[in-house]
């Protein structure tokens, strides 16, 4: 199925995570608890790519499924975390998130495009 639309969402999501990793290359994890810009700019990155993860799940559930190595539940729920508890954000998960999963999620998502 190649729809534009999704390869919007895919799309999204990579630069989604690429801009969430670029925001804190190179910085410690006490610099980012004390860099309220980081920490804003770094959850509304996971914001894009939890909404975008949420609306392939929705109107493209079947390459959702075939791409199981995608966590997109686990994504879509930390976006609903943040925007629904916004004032209890743990920034020890958003940095743990960015600097172990996010890597890894770019990489699966470096060569998927909506033909697969």
């Amino acid at each position: 199925m190649n729809d534009p639309r999704l390869s919007d969402y895919l799309e999204h999501m990579r630069q989604a995570a690429a801009d969430a990793c670029a925001f804190v290359d190179g910085m410690e994890q006490t610099a980012f608890q004390q860099d309220r810009r980081t920490q804003q700019a770094v959850v509304m990155s996971l914001i894009v790519l939890g909404e975008a993860a949420t609306k392939v799940m929705e109107r493209h559930p079947a390459f959702a499924e075939a791409h199981g190595e995608i966590p997109w539940r686990n994504m879509r729920g930390m976006r609903n975390r943040i925007a629904h508890g916004y004032f209890d954000i743990d920034l020890d998960v958003v940095w743990e998130t960015v600097q172990t999963a996010l890597p890894v999620l770019r990489a699966h998502l470096a060569d998927l495009t909506p033909s697969d």
